[in-house]
């Protein structure tokens, strides 16, 4: 700041024509008359009006582009998810239908039966009546149902298949049964329930036996559902099947089994204990869920589990999460199959999406305002430079003058020219250096920070967001939760970076801590680790377990990524046309008398002696030309010197460089059991 303020005040002095009267006159009064200028007062705050208003207007504009990119990606996610959820809707649709469709022909052949028809006709007769039950016992031996037997037209079951076994359904009357009645008009009975006498659910196929006028009897078979109950047991997913009143008979959660999805009226209870179709399942208790909004364009909702649902769902929080609701009719029944899909990846990839679009914004601004700075500079060079050469021209017309009024004094007024002509030199010279040096100043600051430490950060960007659309296209959820959450976390660090280059411009104070340097180094080679493969470069650690130093963190972890990819860089020099080497890097990390000692040694070039002085002076670099900054070492030794630490590089015993960090010792930590 004091630069710009001295080089601002070499050019209003250069630029603006002092007058005779005013020649020996001090800054602070020329100040003070143009601060007593007439509505000067009034145009600051109208300026500063204005500013506030643009500040206001770009905030907006960051938060309406954050919204639309949350709801844009929001959508795009719900979109996903109702594509798989419809797949595997059909799949367990298919299912369903197929288990039942096994054993839907099954009690239209008992109707054919002679052994079944003799029994109808002579109920009383005990010796038709087992070989019946005999015949209806070898057959579900085969079929593998739940139960099978047969009723007379009052409902009174002659026959069973569990004639012989312990709950029996030989004497019992289940004429109340829907699909009895259904059956006796003369339709094939559906129905699922509990069973009354065996406490079981099964769902139930009967069909009418007709006799000569009137129904004889009905046929019936239970099948058993415990074979898809068991199946969706293990699925991650929360699929649930509901009947006509909405009553959950099978679910994949078993806390939701025999629930209704909403409350049952009072016609639908009365209806139910006729039947008795849940009698032995309880209140059937509503689900608490509430549905938050319907998606247009098909039967997707969302909806969200009450506080008590969520605690019973989620071990105790206090919220559930939001759930996509997707329903498919079963075909040939009244039921509905349902499946809840988690809205977490749709709702992170929207946040991704809005924290992307809001760093772009934020991004585009800081050029355009860069461009705006630059353009203002490049300005006022070129209004110094006319400055300077009308003051120029002005000096020669008056020097032309001054030789033909006074030829007399010709010699010494050469003499002054010459001076004058030094001083002018002198002065362009120092402006111009001036005015690079701010140039300079500011590219190492916007420029460096920037390009030179996010760049391993937006690389490991890259590949956590590739890996995530695989994961996604592999349907690994959990996988793709973690790459986001890394992002998530990798953004942040990014932030601190930048936060941090601000300090180390502004000389700023740095807040010491205790930091385990295991931990600084294991982040650094994770940033660096697509490259380290790629380059197929040995990293060799020997590093002190719980050995602390005092320092930053984050800033630490900085340096450490400058020095690896220098010494990547410089086994990359050496094998660059030679024969194939081992491109290692050793790490060592070890307390010593003076401080934590922080080592990283490489097989790369080494450094000539002559560049050994010049090492770490901002802008000098032995890279090719556009490769480096020469930054990277001055950023890092500064950072260092926050520390009180030192920052020294020498050979290395693998025979290239070796860059040591040396820092107090903090508190050691304590090494876990299985170190």
């Amino acid at each position: 700041m004091s630069l710009l303020l001295s080089v601002g005040r070499a050019v209003l002095n250069i630029s603006v024509p002092r007058r005779p009267g005013f020649a020996g006159a001090p800054d602070g009064l020329l100040a003070g008359l143009q601060a007593d200028t007439p509505g000067a007062s009034e145009r600051r705050g109208a300026v500063h009006r204005w500013r506030w208003i643009a500040i206001g207007a770009w905030l907006c504009l960051i938060a309406s582009g954050g919204m639309l990119a949350y709801t844009l990606g929001e959508r795009a996610g719900i979109h996903s998810l109702q594509q798989g959820t419809t797949h595997r809707l059909d799949i367990y649709s298919a299912s369903l239908r197929s288990e039942l469709n096994r054993y839907e022909y099954l009690p239209q052949v008992l109707s054919l039966s002679p052994d079944v028809l003799d029994l109808l006709r002579k109920p009383s007769d005990r010796n038709l009546q087992l070989d019946a039950n005999v015949y209806l016992e070898t057959v579900n031996a085969h079929a593998l149902a739940s139960a099978i037997y047969v009723m007379d037209a009052q409902g009174l079951t002659l026959a069973a298949s569990n004639w012989n076994q312990r709950g029996s359904f030989v004497d019992i009357n289940f004429s109340y049964r829907p699909y009895f009645q259904d059956a006796l008009r003369g339709q094939p009975g559906r129905f699922y329930g509990i069973g009354t006498v065996s406490r079981e659910p099964g769902y139930y196929f009967s069909f009418g036996i007709p006799g000569e006028g009137d129904m004889l009897g009905v046929a019936t078979v239970k099948v058993s559902l415990d074979k898809l109950d068991e199946a969706w047991s293990h699925s991650t997913e929360k699929v649930l099947a509901v009947d006509g009143n909405g009553v959950v008979f099978l679910s994949s959660d078993s806390a939701w089994k025999f629930r209704a999805l909403r409350p049952l009226s009072s016609e639908t209870l009365i209806e139910l204990a006729k039947t008795r179709q849940y009698a032995e399942a309880g209140e059937l208790t509503p689900i608490e869920m509430r549905e938050k909004k319907r998606l247009s364009g098909g039967d997707s909702t969302v909806v969200q589990l009450s506080a008590n649902e969520a605690r019973r769902q989620t071990g105790g929080e206090p919220f559930g999460p939001d759930y996509l609701l997707d329903s498919r009719p079963v075909d040939g029944t009244d039921w509905k199959l349902i499946m809840l899909s988690d809205m977490k990846p749709a709702h992170a990839l929207a946040r991704t999406s809005a924290l992307a679009t809001m760093f772009a914004l934020v991004f585009l601004t800081l050029l355009v305002l860069f461009f705006q700075q630059r353009r203002r500079i490049v300005h006022q060079r070129l209004a110094a430079r006319e400055a300077l050469q009308q003051a120029y021209d002005e000096l020669e017309h008056m020097v032309g003058l001054r030789t033909e009024a006074l030829s007399a004094a010709n010699h010494h007024l050469q003499s002054e020219i010459t001076e004058r002509k030094r001083a002018e030199e002198i002065l362009k010279t120092t402006l111009d250096d001036l005015v690079q040096t701010g140039k300079m100043a500011v590219l190492g600051q916007m420029s460096a920070g920037i390009t030179h430490e996010l760049n391993q950060p937006l690389a490991a960007l890259r590949t956590l967001s590739a890996n995530a659309m695989v994961y996604l296209e592999r349907g690994q959820g959990a996988q793709v939760d973690f790459n986001l959450r890394t992002i998530c976390q990798l953004t942040d660090r990014m932030g601190q970076i930048t936060a941090q280059l601000k300090k180390f411009a502004r000389r700023s104070a740095v807040e010491l801590q205790p930091v385990v340097l295991g931990d600084v180094i294991a982040d650094a080679l994770f940033l660096l680790n697509q490259r380290i493969r790629h380059d197929q470069i040995r990293i060799e650690q020997a590093i002190e377990p719980g050995l602390l130093a005092l320092c930053e963190g984050n800033r630490l972890e900085q340096v450490v990524v400058n020095l690896l990819t220098n010494a990547f860089d410089a086994t990359l020099t050496a094998t660059d046309g030679a024969p194939a080497i081992p491109r290692r890097v050793r790490i060592v990390a070890r307390s010593g008398p003076e401080g934590a000692r922080l080592e990283m040694h490489d097989n790369g070039t080494g450094i000539a002696p002559e560049i050994m002085p010049r090492l770490f002076e901002p802008f000098f670099t032995t890279k090719e030309q556009g490769v480096g900054l020469g930054l990277g070492l001055a950023i890092s030794a500064g950072i260092v010197r926050d520390f009180g630490g030192l920052l020294r590089a020498g050979q290395s015993e693998l025979g290239g460089a070796v860059f040591i960090v040396i820092l107090r010792n903090g508190q050691r930590a304590e090494t876990p059991s299985h170190a």
